[in-house]
């Protein structure tokens, strides 16, 4: 019989798939591109071709792939596919289990920030009582857990997590976090596997049943603004929406014809992904290097490009779409796992200020769904909160778990 440690995993990228990367960087054939430094046509030739001679020159992926390296990492075949994972036990006697899940533009290294302070607190100014087991996998279709087989979404990957919470890493009772696609997978392990769980941690409050739709790909179908909503905010809100709409119509539609493009270039896949991180983050006057290093970009790209998962991981979205979520119970709330849930100041709803953010939560239409323990919020961190205000996250985390050991 196999034990865990027979399943570690080094990531090393053959040199000959680096050589490739730099032969297509310097042999990139760029668009025309007038007029748009103010990106109002996407992201600019001129800033994109700066991105790609620091790839090209700068960039190196052999210390970064040292720096990943330095942590725990398992791949196992789990329901026919591999699910690879970072795995760092806490040092104490009272720790909890806690899976992370990404999302999408994501990786797994989004959540770097966060080891080291939630396995071994003492060594980061906090309490020793508040270490925890953390486990932070590759969502299935993503990174190193490749191939993953057509139809996987993010109801399915919750049953594939706690496969490997419980089955495979043997934990009677674990907790969760994740945002974005994460905080779906995780939302569901709150609905399906309550009993299993301490609770749930969300960075986002996203309806189980979102997918099953009329129109799918329609992330703001059925969403009217009310008649008497003052313009500015009216147009506010319109020019929040537009930063999710390409990209996810295209995803639930036609996300093989895109891959093609994507997976052959690896500056248009650059491109793809940036425009989603400049959007969804909260940057300082637009400018995406007010919250990601050049270095994380590019790492991103590389963990997309290197791996051959940019179209798998956009088909996430057309088979949770394809394969419509339902119900495990009908209770009352709906999520029963106790919930948690962290609040950023880069994602108010228009007119909403970070001071009334829990209170708009508290009497809006999505309260109900969750067995609520704890609600904070904080001005700083837009999408990528894991990323943008670690320390945020980490206080929620403890906070939330603390009486749950």
């Amino acid at each position: 019989m196999k034990t865990l440690e027979q399943y570690q995993f080094k990531i090393k990228i053959p040199e000959d798939d680096l050589d490739d990367l730099k032969h297509r960087l310097q042999h990139t054939k760029w668009p025309a591109d007038p007029d748009n430094d103010d990106w109002s046509y996407g992201v600019p030739a001129g800033y994109l071709k700066d991105l790609m001679k620091y790839w090209l020159n700068e960039y190196d992926w052999r210390r970064v792939e040292r720096s990943i390296n330095a942590y725990k990492h398992y791949r196992i075949h789990m329901e026919g596919f591999p699910v690879h994972f970072i795995y760092q036990k806490g040092i104490g006697n009272n720790t909890i289990p806690l899976i992370l899940t990404h999302g999408w533009p994501w990786s797994f290294w989004d959540m770097q920030k966060l080891i080291g302070p939630l396995t071994d607190p003492s060594s980061y100014g906090g309490n020793a009582n508040d270490a925890f087991d953390v486990v932070i996998p590759s969502v299935p279709g993503y990174g190193f857990s490749t191939p993953a087989p057509s139809g996987i979404n993010f109801w399915k990957t919750a049953d594939v997590w706690h496969t490997l919470m419980t089955d495979i890493l043997g934990y009677s009772k674990f907790a969760a976090s994740g945002g974005d696609w994460g905080a779906l997978i995780t939302t569901q392990l709150g609905h399906k596997y309550a009993d299993d769980l301490h609770g749930i941690h969300l960075m986002h409050t996203m309806e189980l049943d979102q997918f099953n739709k009329e129109r799918p790909w329609d992330v703001f179908a059925g969403h009217q603004t009310a008649e008497r909503t003052p313009e500015e905010i009216r147009q506010q809100s319109l020019e929040r929406m537009k930063r999710f709409v390409s990209h996810y119509a295209v995803h639930v539609l036609d996300p093989q014809t895109l891959a093609y493009g994507l997976q052959d270039s690896p500056v248009g896949l650059l491109a793809w992904l940036l425009e989603r991180w400049r959007s969804w983050a909260q940057t300082k006057g637009g400018d995406v290097e007010s919250v990601f290093s050049k270095e994380h970009m590019i790492t991103t790209a590389m963990l997309y490009w290197l791996t051959g998962t940019v179209g798998s991981s956009m088909r996430f979205y057309a088979d949770s779409a394809k394969f419509p979520w339902e119900r495990s119970h009908d209770k009352t709330p709906l999520i029963q796992a106790p919930t948690g849930i962290t609040f950023l100041g880069g994602e108010n709803p228009v007119g909403v200020t970070t001071e009334q953010r829990i209170k708009a939560f508290r009497t809006g239409p999505k309260a109900s769904l969750y067995n609520l323990h704890y609600l904070n919020a904080h001005e700083k961190g837009g999408h990528f909160g894991y990323y943008e205000n670690p320390e945020a996250v980490l206080f929620d985390i403890r906070s939330l778990f603390r009486h749950m050991r």
